[in-house]
């Protein structure tokens, strides 16, 4: 294990999935998301192909017991990914990325509903925490009595909102499927079934691309095989834990390319309400942590020692 090297990692990964929702916010006044997710995963797969083929894993990738797990999980995930890109042509990038933040708390929920964990008082606590972090962050948005602007904006926070359901249902099918299959192939898989899925909106209205445009969504799906990677391998060098809590950089690099590139300038409510659901995901992860330490010394105190 190699900690420092496993948050460097996902930290870069953070800013490549950033920079990936700022590539495709770009395009998203012409290109309808659906497109935008063909692009986002047909351009993934080559990526994750050499990689897998460099580490020696590609039959470990193309191998799976489960096939209708990966539709499963590669249609929650394809309608996460859907709903998210189409927020983004209607709120601020740093808004996307608070309101997104409600998928880690809400898969505590759904792990307890679908898969049995034990959800205790703590964990339950900080997901309401997390919750009312988020209706802060959706609150001013959440409004049909301002005229057009208000409409769009209520529709991109509940599109976004959308996506994070569909983002939590999908770890909750990775946490089911990591019993029986190998990680390199939940990577693959899940950007060939987005692919095919992604297909079902053409009759909605697909569009021809520009030129720049289409290099933008090439752009999209290279760098997201390469944050998948990158996100990958942190995991490789570290205990999930420890990185855990690295995803909320991505509200740095969120506020940072939203001022500068898309002169989005945050709110104070937006704010407040993104630092209560920071509060929220970092006091999960601290106490998953600690239990799982404590589960470490109770297992090692009924070892038998020679």
């Amino acid at each position: 294990m190699r900690p420092l090297r496993g948050i460097a990692y996902k930290l870069v990964s953070v800013l490549i999935f950033i920079v990936m929702s700022a590539v495709i916010k770009s395009t998203a006044d012409h290109v309808p998301a659906g497109q935008a997710v063909f692009f986002r995963s047909l351009f993934a797969i080559p990526v994750i192909v050499a990689w897998l083929a460099l580490r020696r894993e590609l039959k470990t990738g193309l191998r799976t017991k489960s096939p209708m797990g990966h539709v499963w999980r590669g249609f929650a995930g394809t309608c996460a990914m859907g709903l998210g890109f189409a927020g983004l042509g209607y709120l601020p990038l740093p808004e996307v990325t608070a309101i997104g933040y409600a998928a880690p708390l809400l898969t505590v929920i759904f792990a307890a509903m679908f898969l049995g964990e034990d959800v205790r008082l703590f964990r339950l606590s900080c997901v309401f925490l997390g919750m009312a972090g988020v209706m802060i962050v959706l609150w001013p948005r959440l409004t049909f009595l301002e005229g057009s602007a208000g409409h769009r904006e209520a529709l991109g926070a509940m599109l976004v909102l959308g996506g994070a359901v569909f983002a939590a249902l999908a770890q909750v099918f990775v946490r089911k499927m990591v019993a029986t299959e190998q990680t390199a192939a939940i990577v693959f898989w899940f950007s060939v079934t987005a692919t095919g899925l992604s297909l079902l909106t053409l009759p909605f209205g697909w569009v021809v691309p520009t030129a720049s445009e289409a290099a933008l969504l090439v752009l999209a799906g290279v760098l997201g095989g390469f944050g998948q990677i990158f996100l990958t391998s942190s995991y490789r060098e570290a205990d999930a834990s420890l990185v855990a809590p690295f995803d909320y950089a991505s509200m740095i690099f969120a506020l940072g390319i939203g001022w500068f590139v898309f002169a989005e300038m945050p709110t104070i409510t937006m704010l407040i309400g993104a630092a209560i659901v920071i509060t929220a995901g970092v006091l999960i992860i601290w106490r998953e942590r600690q239990l799982g330490l404590q589960r470490a010394r109770q297992r090692k105190a009924m070892t038998p020692q020679g």
